[in-house]
């Protein structure tokens, strides 16, 4: 956030109504800190073991009378395993519960660093992220499929049985590319897009707001006006933390749905 507000510092905020960056992808471009290792590639790493921090001391020492903590972070296995797991995929489902909880608690992690302080940075706002956990989703629910069903989950897929003969062409591309290259690019994209528009809007809102009030002397009226920024800006932050909940529960809930389409296909 220090590298935004010292861009946009530099802009014209007397005749500007929001002060913006001249490229917003100073928003995302993070310097290096080890040679090629940026600051991105460190926060991924620090999500990942902050993951494993949480379960391990949740669960080395289980209690019958647990803390809140322990309370609280087996409220989230237990759902993540019942509701999702087992509850979308069936018994089977249970195979599959640690890798959904996995991508839940470090795509939540991931998400919550947008309203950090000192990060202000969501590391799910980085394309790349979101990809490489969409493939690692579609590559499972494709194996299984073939895994589990066959030579027959390809055709069930391009030939289905329970469409009329003459749509069954037609609706069977629509299921190839809709399986095949819209589930994994669609998966990646939503979580991208949300979090880089909440990620966009917080940091402008809340240094528009900054560097209007500290120039207030400059600009009275329009400075007045960043105190309005900066409460909105406010708003959104408690709005951005629903959010990154909201779509590390939907991106592990469509996992969840695409493995069962390829463990049961018949539903």
């Amino acid at each position: 956030m220090d590298r935004v507000i010292l861009a946009l510092e530099e802009c014209d905020y007397v005749n500007e109504p929001v002060c913006a960056p001249a490229d917003v992808t100073e928003l995302f471009v993070l310097p290096n800190i080890f040679g090629q290792v940026n600051r991105t590639i460190v926060l991924m790493f620090v999500a990942a073991l902050i993951v494993i921090a949480l379960l391990y001391f949740a669960f080395r020492k289980p209690s019958l009378k647990p803390s809140k903590f322990q309370l609280s972070i087996e409220s989230i296995v237990g759902y993540v395993r019942d509701e999702v797991a087992v509850g979308i995929i069936g018994p089977e489902g249970v195979k599959y519960f640690p890798y959904l909880l996995s991508i839940f608690l470090f795509i939540l992690i991931g998400n919550l660093f947008e309203v950090t302080p000192l990060v202000n940075f969501p590391i799910t706002s980085r394309m790349a992220i979101p990809a490489f956990l969409a493939i690692v989703t579609w590559l499972i629910f494709v194996i299984v499929g073939f895994a589990k069903n066959g030579f027959s989950y390809f055709t069930d897929i391009v030939w289905p049985k329970s469409v009329p003969v003459a749509m069954r062409w037609l609706v069977g591309i629509i299921e190839f590319f809709s399986i095949f290259f819209i589930r994994p690019f669609s998966l990646a994209v939503r979580l991208f897009a949300n979090m880089v528009a909440g990620h966009v809007m917080l940091s402008l809102l809340l240094v528009t707001g900054y560097v209007f009030v500290i120039n207030i002397g400059e600009i009275p009226v329009k400075g007045a006006t960043g105190l309005l920024w900066f409460a909105l800006g406010l708003g959104i932050y408690l709005f951005e933390i629903m959010v990154a909940v909201l779509q590390a529960y939907i991106f592990t809930l469509l996992s969840a749905v695409y493995i069962q389409t390829s463990v049961h296909p018949e539903h």
